[in-house]
């Protein structure tokens, strides 16, 4: 609300108008202060806050004593090597005799998504309700979007074992 504020004097003499003489505006700003604290307070309460995601990857103990090397089943493990140019390799068992040929497959929910499933499912079948072990073996040519992507896979796959390993010479042999 603006209001004027005039500097009359009731004296008998004429009074030159003069500058100091002159009404100077005041405008009280409070209503504006409040409404702009309002709206402030408004958005802060109603804005919903982005939560960071992310994935919890147990990692071993570097200072703890060595142990015996897992023996994982030849039967439940799913390798999926990555190479370069956005290319996936995936084979079943060992690398020194495969279950399965090595075949590739795309990054997207139709390629590794659907693969996952469908061989969590047979695992599950074939071994009387073990679980899948996946293991993520990224090569050098790999880049981080692809092993970001493989491990978003596996965990909507709800997928509780995987590794992320490094590859030997004849994986490295089925990626080029």
């Amino acid at each position: 609300m603006a209001d004027f504020t005039s500097n009359n004097s009731t004296g008998g003499k004429k009074q030159r108008r003069s500058i100091s003489s002159r009404p100077m505006p005041k405008v009280d700003l409070t209503a504006m202060v409040d409404l702009a604290f309002l709206l402030i307070t408004f958005f802060m309460l109603t804005t919903s806050l982005q939560t960071p995601n992310s994935l919890d990857v147990a990692m071993p103990d570097k200072t703890g004593p060595l142990s015996a090397p897992i023996l994982l089943s030849e039967e439940r493990t799913l390798n999926l090597l990555l190479g370069g140019n956005n290319e996936l390799t995936y084979y079943r068992g060992a690398s020194e005799s495969p279950k399965s040929s090595p075949q590739k497959v795309g990054y997207g929910k139709l390629g590794l998504g659907e693969l996952l499933l469908k061989m969590r499912e047979q695992v599950k079948h074939s071994t009387n309700g073990e679980d899948l072990i996946v293991l993520i073996k990224p090569s050098e040519d790999a880049v981080t979007r692809n092993l970001v992507d493989a491990l978003d896979a596996v965990q909507r796959a709800s997928i509780k074992r995987f590794m992320i390993a490094k590859l030997d010479a004849e994986e490295q042999r089925m990626v080029r």
